[in-house]
């Protein structure tokens, strides 16, 4: 994939004050040492980026001026507890709802705490719904009655109610399932549909939702997109942008499935694990998941054209 003419215009890194011109791309850095891998991402109105950091058991916001926040951290797992096919406890998914509660998925490998937790403002994390500790609770997405959890071991979409309660099995289609590490990971609500990335086989999925609820049968709309990992609609039609983990790339998939290079290493990606855009800004969460070197949010400008 050659990188695109349509390239992303990155701002400058409010955190550093560095001049537009010296076109830094940073947003902040994080710090790995404590953990301060960044998973997944959701959108403040204000513009500030609600993440979880995954190595910290932590929730946190970064503010427009670069700023972070803790909001909260998860309780540990007796033991210390290991996620399934990654060893140790781990925030992944969040998502905001329109009062401004934020829902976080924690995977422990314990059944006492892996699966769906709220955190309302001001208040402290609660768990509403629990998952299997020998799954890897991981994409979280929401259609304002229910949540949507991929589970990248066990190859499953689950539902739980908006105010919680008991996980459903929604979807275990072949199509889900891992391929030697992580199977079904990113998820987003998408034209009447539930889109899900494949991390192992490189796959884009779509889930048509039926007028019953349940999940009807899988279509595959993207292959040979190696380590993906979450991704997010660009507000044109079936296009996405995803983020590529190992090979270090945000790539641009168009609705008939090719993909593109819009973002790499040189533009200061360090294992991409999530993306959200507004309106012409997208925003980028780098774990460094295998680089080890500076976990990292990067704002850029999208453009239209």
């Amino acid at each position: 994939m050659k990188k695109t003419l349509l390239t992303l215009t990155l701002l400058a890194t409010v955190a550093t004050a560095t001049p537009a011109s010296a076109a830094s791309r940073d947003v902040v850095h994080f710090d790995l040492t404590a953990g301060q891998q960044p998973e997944n991402v959701a959108l403040e109105p204000d513009g500030s980026a609600d993440v979880t950091f995954a190595g910290a058991r932590q929730v946190a916001r970064v503010d427009r001026a670069g700023r972070t926040r803790i909001l909260a951290t998860l309780p540990a797992p007796a033991g210390g507890g290991g996620a399934p096919a990654l060893g140790f406890p781990l925030t992944t998914g969040i998502v905001r709802t329109a009062d401004g509660t934020l829902y976080v998925l924690y995977a422990t490998g314990t059944d006492d705490l892996t699966g769906l937790w709220r955190l309302r403002p001001g208040g402290t994390p609660e768990r509403i719904a629990a998952l299997p500790g020998t799954g890897l609770p991981n994409g979280l997405a929401f259609d304002g009655h229910r949540f949507f959890v991929t589970d990248s071991v066990l190859g499953t979409v689950w539902t739980v109610p908006f105010v919680g309660g008991t996980a459903k099995s929604w979807s275990t289609a072949a199509e889900l399932a891992p391929n030697g590490f992580l199977g079904a990971n990113g998820a987003k609500l998408h034209d009447g549909a539930l889109w899900v990335t494949n991390l192992d086989r490189g796959t884009v999925l779509r889930i048509p939702i039926l007028p019953n609820g349940r999940a009807g049968t899988p279509r595959i709309k993207a292959t040979d997109v190696a380590g993906i990992d979450d991704f997010t609609f660009t507000g044109r039609g079936d296009e996405i942008l995803a983020a590529l983990d190992s090979p270090n790339k945000v790539v641009r998939i168009s609705a008939d499935g090719t993909a593109s290079t819009v973002l790499d290493a040189a533009d200061g990606l360090q294992n991409p694990t999530s993306i959200a855009v507004r309106g012409s800004e997208v925003y980028v969460l780098s774990a460094a998941y295998l680089t080890r070197e500076d976990p990292n949010l990067l704002r850029a400008t999208l453009p239209r054209c």
